[in-house]
């Protein structure tokens, strides 16, 4: 059961084997970090957590984009925190996700909802990046419920955000703000929606 509070929720992420269970973010001790912005700190190997803050990053003081690369750039290291807001374009109508640099992220129907392994591997993360974050990093939110956030820890030890349990990621394909490249590739890749729907036209 997932347990809330009025600010956000912290996520504690185990090993790949183990699903991300929650508890309210006031129940866990606070760090300062570089951009100033409070965080729950990292636990011990293998069960780090994180923080969802029913909040923008910009009411919470911050700027920038936390480290979310722009475009078709390689995400080195995992962003220190990850902005997540609902919006509804001339492409695509329904409500869809993007990120901090307004990049549309999407869903991939491999992938199950009741899973804390992502199906998106090897050659595929070339293509597809997870939308990741660092260990004790924080998510924040614009019209998207707390409650539909969660994380997974990929393989590779990384840890991945989920939307509706469902891990979200980029498309290498999209270079500017507002494209939706990846919008039906395979038909099995589309623009992920608030509750982790899969967004295929009109609102």
């Amino acid at each position: 059961m997932t347990a809330l509070s009025g600010c956000g929720k912290t996520i504690q992420i185990g090993d790949t084997s183990q699903p991300a269970s929650s508890s309210p973010a006031s129940s866990t001790p606070t760090a300062a970090t570089t951009d100033g912005a409070a965080s729950t700190p990292a636990a011990t190997a293998g069960n780090a957590a994180l923080q969802v803050v029913d909040s923008t990053a910009a009411q919470a003081g911050l700027h920038g984009n936390g480290g979310t690369v722009v475009g078709v750039a390689v995400q080195e290291a995992p962003p220190r925190w990850v902005q997540l807001s609902a919006v509804t374009s001339d492409q695509l109508p329904a409500q869809h996700l993007i990120n901090i640099n307004q990049a549309a992220l999407y869903r991939f129907d491999d992938d199950s909802a009741t899973s804390s392994k992502s199906a998106c591997t090897g050659a595929c993360i070339g293509k597809w990046p997870p939308v990741t974050v660092e260990e004790g990093g924080k998510v924040y939110m614009a019209g998207v419920d707390p409650k539909e956030v969660g994380a997974i820890r990929r393989d590779d030890g990384q840890i991945q955000i989920t939307v509706g349990g469902r891990p979200i990621y980029r498309y290498s394909g999209d270079s500017k703000p507002g494209d939706l490249n990846g919008q039906g590739v395979d038909g099995k890749w589309f623009a992920v929606g608030p509750k982790g729907e899969k967004v295929t036209g009109k609102g």
